[in-house]
């Protein structure tokens, strides 16, 4: 009783917030010798760099799937394509609590409360498991999802072979997000790049395990997924609980559920995850309609989704990054440092962003054919049309940059309910009205009552690029416009 008695006296003495004087705990801040304070972008680079290179990881990890799936046939790339943003919105959409632990942990570092911070990790890890049914149930209902749709048989069957092990193993994905959350925010996030390693790693092994040598198909794929996020959850519960950590963070002591901070948790992890679902359900339906203009639209999309990764995930990078520095300025009591830092953030973002999507566009005829079965008849009208698609993604890269930079300042906030509203108008309200307008002639799509223009892939992606213009600029404006600054955790 008297160790107990002692354990919970150091919990508390720990999370106790340390008094703050003169702003000593400022993240990436740098004093010239006038006195005057500047953003160390060494610091935030140093920061950044870790981020992106995780996400370059995450990059390796889709192009395997995508090389994969494309050598088992175009309709297995068509059905994943049909697929793959849904799921991931169903992941993301039910993973809110775990995704809320870097903003909490990022904001509890910068006041020094500690404990704190390894009991969001906790929190996330029981959310995890508390929606495991629900995502089972999901997986389970995939051909019931998909059927609307009225997409060809031989491309659903593919599609809902994927969804099933790839949505219904998504508690592995939701926990891994909630212990490299932790680490994320507390400005390590080598670790979360060389748990991803292990991820990516384990992932291109499995694939070709499971797809070729037990001749799984597209569920193989799904399925290797899933069993990769396994591994790094384990790894990086093992870095989370290891010696190196337990001193400060007290992380083997701080597992206890604790019911009104779990829901305070999910108060805020919600919107973000609703945030993301919304867009990305957005870009799902929106590329069930290419599939729906045929396996050659379908493919194509699949194809330069996955090719401008190369441009998203690492403007995710260094947007996490904008997360967590502007999170410990909040937590160190100062939201004007936290305003600087964020601006940095966004801006390094969208001019990354802007600059990549002009190289993936100038260098896509020669990546897109290492995407392709050479002996496939319809290979060379996927990569045809890919290549046109590119441009069109290219010109709308910078705004992505905005958008991305923008939300991920604002959750280091905790600003999240305001911009999952805006963009769950935008995509749903402006964005797939658009887009089947664009895309389908009358009587091609799903709703006879709206008019069609029918210009077929083209038209779907001039929908896309006005939608994330107008997307980046709107919250752009919400984080120049410092609510958020009046918020508290």
């Amino acid at each position: 009783m008297t160790r107990i008695a002692d354990s919970s006296a150091t919990m508390a003495s720990l999370d106790h917030p340390i008094p703050q004087s003169s702003n000593t705990n400022l993240p990436a801040r740098r004093i010239d010798a006038a006195g005057r304070a500047h953003v160390d972008l060494r610091a935030m680079f140093a920061l950044a760099l870790p981020l992106v290179a995780n996400s370059a990881v995450q990059i390796v990890m889709s192009l395997t799937d995508v090389w994969f799936i494309g050598h088992i046939s175009t309709e297995a790339l068509a059905g994943v394509a049909a697929v793959h943003w849904m799921a991931i919105a169903v992941v993301l959409g039910l993973s809110g609590i775990g995704m809320a632990v870097q903003t909490v942990v990022a904001q509890t570092y910068g006041a020094r409360r500690y404990v704190r911070a390894s009991q969001a990790v906790w929190i996330g890890l029981w959310g995890a498991l508390l929606a495991t049914p629900l995502f089972v149930a999901i997986g389970l209902a995939g051909h019931g999802i998909l059927s609307p749709f009225g997409l060809e048989p031989a491309i659903q069957d593919q599609a809902a072979a994927f969804w099933l092990p790839r949505v219904a193993g998504a508690p592995f994905g939701c926990a891994t997000w909630a212990a490299l959350g932790f680490f994320n925010g507390i400005g390590r996030p080598r670790i979360t790049m060389l748990v991803t390693i292990v991820m990516a790693v384990g992932n291109a092994l499995l694939n070709e395990l499971f797809i070729f040598r037990f001749g799984w198909g597209v569920a193989g794929s799904g399925l290797a997924t899933s069993v990769a996020q396994a591994c790094g959850l384990a790894v990086a519960l093992a870095w989370f609980l290891s010696p190196q950590f337990r001193p400060r963070y007290r992380a083997h002591l701080s597992w206890r559920p604790q019911w009104a901070r779990i829901l305070a948790q999910l108060k805020l992890g919600l919107p973000m995850g609703l945030m993301v679902a919304a867009d990305l359900i957005g870009f799902s339906v929106f590329q069930v309609m290419m599939v729906r203009l045929g396996a050659v639209p379908g493919a194509a999309t699949q194809l330069v989704m996955v090719l401008t990764a190369f441009a998203y995930a690492p403007g995710v990078g260094i947007a996490m990054a904008g997360t967590t520095l502007v999170g410990q300025s909040i937590g160190a009591g100062d939201r004007h440092w936290a305003l600087r830092l964020g601006n940095r953030a966004v801006a390094m973002s969208a001019f990354y962003m802007g600059g990549m999507g002009v190289l993936l566009a100038l260098s896509g005829p020669w990546l897109l054919p290492l995407f392709v079965a050479g002996s496939d008849p319809q290979a060379g009208a996927v990569v045809a049309l890919a290549v046109k698609l590119l441009w069109f993604a290219a010109v709308y890269q910078f705004f992505d940059g905005l958008n991305l930079g923008s939300s991920f300042c604002l959750r280091g906030a905790g600003d999240t309910r305001v911009p999952a509203i805006l963009v769950l108008g935008l995509s749903w309200l402006l964005f797939l009205p658009m887009a089947h307008v664009l895309a389908f002639a009358p009587g091609e799509g799903w709703f006879e009552s709206l008019p069609g223009l029918g210009w077929g892939a083209t038209g779907g992606w001039v929908a896309v690029i006005l939608y994330i213009m107008i997307l980046g600029t709107v919250l752009w404006l919400r984080w120049r416009s410092r609510a958020w600054q009046a918020l508290r955790l």
